[in-house]
């Protein structure tokens, strides 16, 4: 007999927490508490979400608006590092996960429940981040991977789990593609997309046009940022979300955001994924163009170091450590210098930061003239590139 009596589980309404619902009640004779975060993934994915889960089985569900700290304290924060995983992901689904997370934990102490549980698989990353969360934040709640359990193996087997209980569900067999959307972005992965050699079709694509449908004529976007914070969008204030949710609109149009990649996840397989970022392309390239006027090099350099070492702690579902307190604490120490506004071009899939000032800029025309100038004795460099370069002159002289 389980001692477990009630669970929370993280649910989406989609097709394999739709099978965890009666799954848990059958093998462990617990209650189910669905528990749904509105990251901002869109009123359609919300529709209905609550009658699902009590139709599967749920005793209740809990559907927490997560849409303004997400954005407010978790991405914006994720920004002031400079964060891109690999080079090219921009974190979208690594961002929302310990927020929900929290959420989740804090529904389960409401309710007096004993277990959490998810329906990430035991290949992902999820799993892992999910987990490494509750582990931090509530150890003393047992958690329940019904994918590293469970004999179901296969989308039909899930379908055909549901229909012998008579639980409706939306999905279908034919589904392609697993895709995971919120404020920041949206994932695709399966179908065609496992074969690196494919070529996305644009079936793929959700939200962004392909830069061959883009608009011919470039469109300008003007940002404000204060202390490394996106602040007001064309002139317009607006708090962190709504600043997110803007940009996505002006960016999608012109293809901007859309990353095909092969990762390496964190449990030892590469996958590829194809992502779209359209408003968090915009306000990173934002940022770098301020870091370029305020940091000078050795900043930028740290910066560099904190922003490559903090996409991997994000990507790996450590945000509850001493570590992410200690990296974000000097990504905040930098970006107090940078304020500044910026000018950006959105054409045909790229984001070109044109114009940029700020009151902290160390650039000065006076100094980098290519014109005459009484600020600058080129005659100096002449002892300084004698001992910038002296170690490589002993070395020279001594292979004599």
């Amino acid at each position: 007999m389980s001692s477990i009596k009630k669970v929370v589980l993280a649910y989406s309404g989609g097709l394999d927490t739709s099978a965890i619902v009666p799954w848990l009640k059958e093998n462990y004779g617990c209650e189910v508490v669905a528990f749904v975060a509105d990251v901002g993934q869109g009123a359609e994915e919300l529709e209905g979400v609550e009658e699902k889960a009590i139709a599967s089985g749920a005793s209740e569900c809990y559907v927490v608006d997560l849409k303004d700290e997400m954005v407010s304290e978790y991405i914006y924060p994720t920004l002031k590092t400079g964060s891109i995983y690999e080079g090219t992901y921009l974190l979208g689904t690594s961002m929302a996960r310990p927020i929900i997370a929290k959420a989740q934990v804090e529904i389960a102490r409401k309710v007096g429940a004993d277990a959490l549980s998810h329906g990430c698989t035991g290949k992902g990353n999820d799993q892992v981040r999910f987990e490494s969360c509750f582990a931090a934040l509530a150890p003393e709640l047992k958690v329940i991977a019904p994918w590293r359990e469970w004999d179901l193996t296969s989308r039909e087997s899930l379908l055909d789990y549901l229909a012998d209980r008579d639980i409706p569900c939306s999905a279908s067999a034919t589904k392609i593609y697993s895709r995971d959307a919120n404020a920041w972005h949206i994932s695709h992965e399966g179908g065609e997309l496992e074969d690196p050699w494919c070529q996305p079709s644009e079936q793929v694509w959700t939200w962004t046009n392909s830069p061959e449908q883009a608009p011919n004529e470039s469109e300008l976007v003007t940002l404000n940022v204060v202390e490394g914070e996106v602040v007001s969008v064309n002139g317009e204030q607006l708090k962190p979300y709504d600043c997110l949710v803007k940009l996505n609109g002006i960016a999608s149009p012109h293809g901007i955001g859309r990353v095909d990649i092969v990762e390496n996840r964190l449990v030892g397989m590469k996958s590829r994924g194809c992502y779209e970022t359209p408003g968090g392309t915009v306000m990173m390239a934002a940022l770098q163009a301020i870091d370029e006027l305020v940091l000078d090099k050795s900043s930028r350099k740290w910066k560099e170091v904190l922003g490559g070492e903090f996409s991997h702690l994000l990507y790996d579902g450590r945000w509850f450590t001493p570590l992410k307190d200690s990296i974000l604490a000097g990504a905040e120490a930098l970006s107090t210098l940078a304020t500044g506004e910026v000018v950006l071009k959105l054409y045909k899939g790229q984001v070109t930061a044109i114009q940029k000032k700020s009151p902290n800029s160390l650039y000065s025309e006076d100094f980098a003239t290519f014109g005459a100038d009484d600020v600058y004795d080129q005659s100096h460099a002449e002892g300084f590139i004698r001992l910038f370069s002296l170690s490589s002159r002993i070395s020279a002289m001594t292979k004599k």
